[in-house]
């Protein structure tokens, strides 16, 4: 086998780095946020700040200080935690993972919070603050395999082409009666009307106001938070709501997400109701899905580039985003299906894509093209769980249409139709997710391969506990039968 010529690995490479201008540019950019912490803290007289940092699985890892402690904290760059809870697995424990991507002494990492996300928690009682945070070793460089991180390398790869990404997420979730034993089925909760829903209810407005009291809550608390959210719509499984969120900037609306989910489970707890983001909650329903809408508009001038401009047809960069996403989605599945569960979602007629076909208005596909003046033209990504990570799952489906992009691939020919009728070609099971996403060179290129090797420890040592685990149906069908 030759070896690759220098310009052929510059030519597959696809990470940015940042330079000293950038670095210089940093820590002026921390000093202005510093002020600005300050002066909107004061404001509010806010008395408690939880710093917030979302870890491989999306959920909230961090620490919370009293306000004053949080100010002198980030003035003396002392706010820290150890750089073990990005290997920290959904059931608490730790992955296995190589000393060449974390040694053994479990360092600590710097916790700089992003300014522009300060929010009040508006649930609490007293006036308390919430902050988003990235993460950065002693010399200034960021956690490669952070979340966060992996979604402004995207974005970078997107800013150095002139490329502006936009994004509109839609999120599923279900609304259940509180369970405290896991080995029961979950239930539909009870409603105004004091019954629980037994049938599907999709788009039904009188369904949605059997938990009037819940959303109008939740609507309260989104503004309170600047969280821009849109319409709620009643979904097809039993109390299973969807929100659409407006569409944005890709790292703005990750973080809104990753805040949104935060807020539902915390409103539906004060109300006796457990809000969940599963993928699959409940055996013969709907899953739960995470739509990516996505479109790339010029840097410069903001317009769509996915439209072409004399005649309002797809542009070639249109056809070739779509054609990455064909390609490369189905390696990046554990980012956008990252738990055992996520796979019971992706099943033919349940509202979920079973392979990565194309088409105008088919909710059949795993893409479909909504219908749109060609200003608003755009790809709906239909894989994505609600269940995802909102950082990686946005990263992930940003990042296979870039490498379509770039590589000037061409999609497959739109279907009509059901897709359902085609091969099922998205992975199974997570076993399966995993190895395809270890396997890709293109993947790796664009995410690292650092990120890769970290993300799959975590979740092969989640799978691995879950293989320990033995369900009701096994005792059910093989206790007495083999």
């Amino acid at each position: 086998m030759s070896t690759p010529s220098k310009e052929d690995k510059t030519k597959k490479t696809y990470r940015s780095t940042k330079t000293a201008q950038e670095l210089k540019n940093g820590h002026q950019d921390a000093k202005n946020g510093l002020k600005y912490l300050q002066q909107w803290l004061a404001e509010r007289k806010i008395e408690e700040v939880e710093c917030l940092v979302p870890d491989m699985s999306g959920i909230a890892r961090g620490k919370i200080l009293p306000a004053t402690k949080f100010l002198k904290s980030v003035e003396q760059n002392s706010l820290r935690l150890p750089e073990s809870l990005f290997i920290q697995t959904v059931t608490g424990e730790y992955a296995d993972i190589e000393d060449s991507l974390m040694g053994p002494q479990d360092h600590d990492i710097n916790l700089h919070p992003a300014a522009e996300t300060i929010r009040v928690v508006p649930w609490y009682g007293a006036p308390t603050a919430q902050v988003i945070c990235d993460c950065y070793y002693n010399n200034g460089r960021p956690i490669e395999f952070a979340p966060r991180h992996i979604l402004k390398c995207i974005l970078d790869l997107y800013h150095a082409k002139g490329w502006q990404p936009i994004v509109a997420p839609e999120l599923e979730f279900f609304l259940v009666q509180v369970n405290t034993d896991p080995d029961l089925p979950l239930s539909p909760p009870i409603g105004r009307s004091g019954r629980p829903e037994t049938g599907r209810q999709s788009y039904g407005i009188d369904a949605v106001n059997e938990f009037d009291p819940i959303f109008e809550e939740v609507y309260d608390f989104c503004e309170a938070q600047d969280i821009d959210i849109d319409t709620l719509t009643h979904e097809a499984g039993a109390a299973q709501m969807e929100i659409n969120f407006n569409h944005g900037d890709a790292m703005r609306l990750a973080d809104m997400t990753f805040l949104f989910k935060r807020t539902v489970r915390q409103t539906a707890l004060r109300h006796n109701v457990y809000a969940t983001f599963m993928a699959k909650p409940l055996a013969n329903e709907p899953g739960s899905a995470m739509h990516i809408h996505q479109s790339v508009v010029d840097l410069k001038n903001g317009q769509n580039l996915f439209a072409n401009a004399a005649n309002g047809k797809d542009s070639l960069l249109f056809r070739s985003h779509v054609a990455g996403l064909q390609r490369y989605l189905p390696f990046t599945m554990p980012l956008l299906g990252p738990n055992v569960n996520s796979y019971r979602r992706l099943q033919p007629y349940y509202d979920a894509p079973i392979n990565v076909h194309w088409g105008i208005d088919n909710r059949t596909v795993g893409l479909r093209v909504p219908i749109a003046p060609p200003e608003g033209r755009r790809i709906e990504n239909r894989l994505a769980g609600a269940d995802a990570n909102p950082y990686l799952a946005m990263a992930a489906s940003l990042a296979c249409g870039y490498l379509g992009m770039v590589e000037k691939l061409t999609p497959t020919e739109q279907i009509d139709g059901s897709a359902y009728r085609l091969k099922h070609t998205l992975p199974r099971t997570l076993n399966d997710a995993l190895q395809r996403f270890e396997s890709n060179k293109s993947v790796r290129s664009v995410l690292g391969d650092k990120f890769v090797e970290v993300f799959a420890a975590v979740k092969r040592a989640e799978l691995d506990a879950y293989q320990k685990v033995i369900s009701s149906w096994e005792r059910e069908h093989l206790l007495l039968n083999v």
